[in-house]
């Protein structure tokens, strides 16, 4: 079908914010299919236990796409226990080569309290700047206002809460239902 006849999927915004000791993931619960909000409690941001160690995932795009992507990243965990970089490398590697994988649409942030990347499609694994990470529709206007507060006295998830609400407001394709985790280091 062409896109005309058949809009496309949109939403989500994820945020990961990284302070003091902790990491906050969370991410709204929108998923629009053109002009039409379908749901608005999706669970977009989960927390993964593999080989017995927290890791949170925060996710964006198709949501089957993302949940393939999810399933891979926890059997390279139970493979490399402890080592989250070398995990999100070997799936970042494999979905940039595996010809099944490459057409997933999805990006992922991903944390164990520690460490905080970003993983996308194009076999990228971004340690970003500032300790935030944003990804969706509305990741930028999160990504902005989180930095924006990164100097006060907010907590990680003042802070993600706070720019939720603020990319809430100004993307329409994210709402304040939230899901949120919090992990330490």
């Amino acid at each position: 079908m062409a896109d005309q006849e058949f809009p496309g999927w949109h939403g989500t915004t994820i945020i990961g914010v990284r302070k003091g000791g902790q990491v906050v993931v969370a991410g709204d619960g929108q998923v629009s299919l053109g002009q039409t909000v379908i749901k608005g409690s999706a669970r977009k941001v989960r927390r993964l236990s593999p080989g017995g160690s927290d890791v949170v995932c925060g996710f964006a795009g198709s949501t089957a796409d993302a949940f393939a992507l999810l399933e891979r990243l926890e059997a390279k965990l139970e493979k490399t226990p402890g080592q989250l970089q070398r995990a999100c490398v070997e799936l970042a590697k494999d979905w940039r080569t595996d010809k099944y994988l490459q057409k997933l649409e999805a990006m992922l942030i991903v944390t164990d309290g520690r460490e905080l990347y970003v993983i996308t499609g194009a076999g990228d694994v971004l340690e970003p700047e500032h300790d935030i990470a944003a990804i969706g529709s509305g990741g930028n206007f999160a990504l902005a206002a989180a930095r924006g507060m990164m100097d006060s006295e907010r907590s990680a998830e003042e802070i993600a809460r706070r720019a939720m609400a603020i990319a809430a407001d100004i993307c329409v394709y994210t709402n304040g239902n939230l899901t949120v985790e919090t992990i330490s280091a």
